[in-house]
């Protein structure tokens, strides 16, 4: 997670390094904020953790009516999180778009704070605690009315939507680097995942939706806070420059599409484990057919 306040030139972020080089701007932040400020570490205990812990507490156990499933998917996906955010978000922290305060963090792995993996995981463990929730979810055995299996058009259509993600990232990267690499780095999981069952995700559009919306919006609010206290910031060179109520568009997008890698990565998870045996029958029908055309 990070915020916004600026750096005025290219030249600041190409002149300083390490949590030392955004000591100006965060002179500046700091100083027009009203707010305490928080370390990076304090920022999870305050507003993070609590959720988590909460969401946890008064969760159904066995979590989705998936005493395995629903677990196996929420860690696989927290590692997914952790593996495929790494470089991107490392990349972004070197070239300059973000940085945070002076002494605002505990130490850093690459580029980034320790606190921005931990992040990576937190935020999977509080979306996928939110959707256990949902009627949809815990009601439905299975979930979703499709059968497995898709039709090859649909996984071409899936797949072309996420390829339009990334080209307009591409178009966008040289202006803004932040929302143009942020869709670069969204077009592949999105196209993974719309090609594999994009409409089985339009079946589940009211769950997706609401399993996607409310923690987003939570993580807005958190981080507009973060902003105000001037814990983390942006170099405006990268940005739009636009913001709602001080929160940078590029944001947004960041935690509405990471929620919705997650709960579509869920939804499509517990899709296919619900129909495991017919899963496993049709793969075991495309091994016989590969097996007589190999022999023959």
């Amino acid at each position: 997670m990070r915020g916004m306040v600026g750096w005025t030139t290219r030249a600041a972020v190409a002149t300083t390094g390490g949590a030392g080089r955004t000591s100006a701007a965060v002179a500046v932040a700091t100083g027009a904020s009203a707010l305490p400020s928080l370390s990076y570490a304090e920022f999870h205990l305050v507003f993070v953790l609590p959720v988590l812990l909460g969401l946890a507490a008064v969760a159904s156990y066995p979590l989705g009516n998936r005493p395995y499933a629903a677990p196996a998917g929420i860690a696989i996906l927290a590692v997914v999180a952790l593996l495929y955010t790494t470089p991107w978000d490392n990349h972004l922290i070197a070239v300059g778009v973000w940085g945070y305060a002076e002494g605002a963090v505990l130490f850093r792995i690459w580029e980034a704070p320790i606190e921005e993996y931990l992040f990576f995981v937190l935020q999977p463990l509080v979306t996928s605690l939110w959707l256990c929730r949902l009627p949809a979810v815990t009601d439905a055995d299975p979930i979703g009315d499709r059968d497995f299996g898709i039709p090859l058009g649909h996984h071409a259509l899936g797949l072309l939507g996420g390829g339009l993600v990334s080209a307009a990232g591409w178009l966008l990267v040289g202006q803004y680097y932040y929302i143009g690499t942020l869709l670069l780095w969204a077009g592949p999981p999105l196209a993974i995942q719309w090609a594999f069952a994009w409409p089985v995700l339009w079946d589940l559009r009211r769950t997706l939706a609401v399993g996607v919306l409310v923690p987003t919006v939570y993580l807005w609010i958190v981080d507009r806070i973060a902003i105000a206290m001037g814990i983390w910031f942006f170099n405006p060179a990268y940005m739009t420059g636009l913001a709602v109520f001080g929160l940078p568009v590029e944001e947004m997008l960041f935690f509405l599409l990471t929620n919705v890698f997650l709960v579509q990565g869920l939804l499509l998870f517990w899709w296919v484990t619900d129909r495991w045996p017919a899963v496993l029958a049709r793969w075991q029908g495309v091994t016989d057919r590969w097996g007589r055309a190999t022999d023959g």
